[in-house]
């Protein structure tokens, strides 16, 4: 039986939930030229529909695994999941001498010290409520929206690597609340996926029998990217992003009536009944077969590459996360645990050649995930007897008189493994193929 949630009990639902020595800094060696092409942008089809019309729907099925479970898991705890030492892990990986702000400086030991303070932890786990977000959101490591870049003057550092950036989150997304900062401007947050620092402004509480009522219900998984959603009285609100879910109210021929959240007075929740169409909402978890496959990995490719989900992007884990939200198949938002899930296979000791007839043999297109440090992909299938992934990359690592450089893609495309190997100075030591640790299958 389809799972509404109660006009009724949600009726005026308006709740109580010193200057410092100046130092050179050389620019980052990328190469952006327009007259330069990487071959497996050209070669390689970019389009999803070249790789799913082989499929065999039949042998397709319904991922039913509990997705729901785990996406409001931090609605079960009545207290904060980790201990405190384990939260303050940034001010462990984080240190002044190798560490720069956004003018390019190093940054002082004074910053650290005040990240410190304006943490407040020893205020941890005295607030212990349950919140929802009210927008798309950065999570950050620090207090702060200033950045911590590494080296800037090395490739691959820089922008758009900012190491407070530590994810982000879409908007009306569970949350537990463990403590305010000192200001009281930031919250300190554990969601579904991982925890950190949220702007206070962007996040409302809600009570135990709203969060109840909300999880209980039948949930609508957003399938397309960018569509507006409004209050009843027609006030903007928030884009739909592959990866959100929103309890149903109602159902009509042509939409969904869901429950969304805005922000009123003291960080309560205002809650709307906003309608969206049916073609952008599945009610439950979609089949995992050709057609929803080629809807979602189409909507996914709308976006660029953003380290952390930063500007609204997504960056690889992020991307491969969202892709398997619709059809119920939950991944961390770690590349490293992602490679963790299903079936896991070890690819360490076995050379390029092994490695690609291995892979050839076992990997299943759009069930298998091949894993680097650092760098996650999505094995996509065959094309010219060639392994094709779907990626979400910053760009091929290039190496010239033994300085490091990257050529910039800054997006998602399908490639081979040897991504960039006819440049000049293609850097073969970082290559795609050579690297890859692991294979593994989420959907077992």
């Amino acid at each position: 039986m389809v799972k509404y949630i109660s006009i009724v009990l949600m009726a005026a639902l308006l709740v109580a939930c010193t200057p410092q020595e100046q130092i050179q800094v050389k620019k980052e060696n990328i190469s952006i030229e327009e007259d330069i092409v990487i071959e497996d942008l050209v070669k390689v089809p970019q389009d999803v529909s070249y790789y799913v019309k082989d499929i065999n729907t039949s042998e397709l099925y319904d991922i039913q695994q509990k997705y729901e479970a785990s996406y409001f898991s931090v609605w079960d705890i009545q207290k904060p999941p980790l201990s405190l030492k384990e939260t303050q892990w940034p001010f462990e990986a984080f240190h002044s001498s190798k560490s720069y702000g956004e003018n390019l400086q190093p940054l002082e030991e004074g910053f650290f010290d005040a990240m410190r303070k304006q943490s407040n932890f020893q205020s941890y786990a005295t607030l212990n409520k349950k919140a929802l977000t009210v927008k798309h959101a950065n999570i950050r490591a620090f207090p702060t929206s200033k950045p911590l870049l590494h080296d800037p003057s090395m490739a691959g550092e820089g922008f758009p690597f900012d190491y407070l950036q530590n994810s982000s989150i879409n908007a009306n997304a569970p949350l537990f609340i463990s403590h305010y900062s000192l200001d009281k401007q930031w919250v300190f947050i554990f969601n579904s996926f991982t925890f950190g620092w949220l702007k206070t402004n962007e996040i409302v509480f809600i009570d135990d029998s709203h969060a109840k009522t909300w999880k209980d219900a039948q949930q609508i998984m957003i399938i397309k990217e960018g569509i507006p959603l409004y209050t009843k009285e027609g006030v903007a609100l928030f884009n739909t992003r592959i990866g959100m879910m929103f309890a149903l109210i109602s159902e009509e021929e042509n939409t969904y009536t869901i429950l969304t959240v805005s922000r009123y007075k003291d960080h309560q929740a205002m809650f709307h009944k906003s309608i969206i169409n049916k073609n952008a909402g599945s009610k439950g978890v979609l089949a995992f077969n050709k057609e929803n496959i080629e809807t979602i990995l189409g909507e996914i490719s709308k976006t660029k590459y953003g380290w952390g989900g930063a500007y609204g992007q997504r960056d690889c884990s992020s991307t491969l996360m969202d892709f398997y939200t619709p059809f119920g198949v939950w991944l961390p938002r770690n590349s490293s645990k992602q490679a963790q899930v299903g079936e896991v296979f070890n690819l360490k000791k076995l050379n390029d050649e092994d490695k690609v007839q291995f892979i050839k043999e076992k990997a299943i297109p759009f069930q298998t995930l091949l894993y680097r440090k650092g760098h996650i992909v999505l094995y996509a299938g065959i094309f010219e007897d060639e392994i094709i992934v779907y990626q979400n990359v910053w760009g091929v690592r290039t190496k010239k008189d033994e300085e490091e450089g990257r050529f910039v893609i800054g997006k998602v495309i399908f490639s081979t493994l040897k991504l960039g190997d006819e440049l000049k100075d293609y850097d073969e030591s970082a290559e795609l193929l050579r690297n890859i640790e692991s294979m593994n299958i989420p959907t077992r």
